[in-house]
């Protein structure tokens, strides 16, 4: 069985830093693409960044700039690391892996940037 775990969110002050990590643990086919998510209260889920399994990203243009996502891909591991955060990131951020079979989620870590 495969489970996700989304770790290192918190508290942050405007400008601050976060780094997220994705586990994965189980049997599952070779991951294609890793991507992060976000929630905002009272909105609905939007993409954050993807990452390929050679390497090449996407980003919301609203991250572009202060959010980098990369991958282990021997360790099945992902990361975000965001930088400049602002109130507007406040949200939950799930990780997903995409094989050729099926998309795995976490259950979401919290990210709250306030001063």
């Amino acid at each position: 069985q495969v489970q996700l775990v989304e770790s290192g969110g918190g508290l942050v002050q405007p400008g601050g830093s976060l780094r997220l990590t994705c586990t994965a643990s189980g049997s599952m086919l070779p991951v294609r693409v890793m991507a992060w998510y976000r929630q905002p209260p009272g909105k609905e889920r939007e993409s954050v960044a993807h990452i390929t399994s050679l390497g090449f990203t996407t980003y919301a243009d609203s991250v572009k700039g202060r959010f980098t996502i990369s991958r282990d891909n021997g360790k099945n591991t992902g990361y975000l690391q965001m930088n400049g955060l602002k109130p507007e990131d406040t949200a939950v951020y799930y990780c997903s892996l995409t094989t050729m079979s099926r998309t795995y989620w976490g259950q979401g870590t919290q990210v709250t940037v306030s001063s």
